[in-house]
C-alpha cells in the first residue's frame, strides 16, 4: 500500500503522462499541418469549402475537357476529310506535238487528291495559236467518253509517282 500513497510514484506517473502526452500533441500537430498543406493544394483554385464539392467540381471539370476533346477529334476529321479533296499530286510533262514547230511549248499537266482523282490540262501550242483542253480523271482513269493523249498519260503517271509528305491516310486515327 505504501506505492499508492506515495506522491513521489505519483508525480513520476504524470510527468511520464505528460511527457508521453506531449509527443502524441507533437506528432499530431504534424500531421494536422501535412493534412492542411494538402487540403490547401487541393482546394486551390476552387471556390468550394469542402471535399464533396471540390469533388464535383473536378467531375463536371473532366465531363467538360472529355466533350472539348470529342469536338476537336470530330473537326479534325473534317479537317482531314477536306485536306483529302486538295491537290497532292502534280505532274508536269513539257512536249512538241509537232515536228514543223520548235521546242516544247506544249504541255500535260495532272492535277490529282489523293485519290488520284483530279483534272489534267493540256495545251497545244501551234503557229496559228495555243489550244487548251481538260480532261477529267477519276482515280487515275479516263471517263468513259474521254480517253487520254500519251502525254497526259505520263503526267498522270508521273504525278502518282509523287510521295505524299507528312499527312497521309495512316497519319489521322
Amino acid at each position: 500500500m505504501e506505492i499508492v500513497n506515495n506522491p513521489f510514484l505519483w508525480i513520476g506517473v504524470l510527468a511520464f503522462s505528460t511527457v508521453l502526452l506531449f509527443i502524441f500533441s507533437f506528432f499530431l500537430f504534424l500531421s494536422v499541418r501535412r493534412l492542411r498543406k494538402f487540403s490547401d493544394i487541393f482546394f486551390s483554385g476552387t471556390q468550394a469549402k469542402n471535399f464533396e464539392a471540390v469533388f464535383l467540381e473536378h467531375i463536371q471539370h473532366s465531363q467538360k475537357i472529355e466533350k472539348d476533346l470529342n469536338e476537336l477529334a470530330h473537326f479534325s476529321n473534317k479537317v482531314y476529310d477536306l485536306a483529302g479533296k486538295g491537290v497532292y499530286k502534280i505532274g508536269l510533262i513539257r512536249f512538241n506535238p509537232f515536228k514543223d514547230v520548235g521546242g516544247n511549248q506544249s504541255f500535260a499537266l495532272a492535277l490529282l487528291d489523293q485519290e488520284k482523282t483530279g483534272i489534267v490540262i493540256s495545251s497545244l501550242y501551234t503557229r496559228e495559236g495555243t489550244r487548251i483542253y481538260t480532261k477529267p480523271v477519276y482515280k487515275g482513269n479516263a471517263l468513259e467518253d474521254h480517253s487520254f493523249t500519251e502525254e497526259e498519260k505520263e503526267a498522270i503517271k508521273k504525278a502518282n509517282s509523287k510521295k505524299i509528305d507528312g499527312f497521309t491516310p495512316s497519319s489521322v486515327s
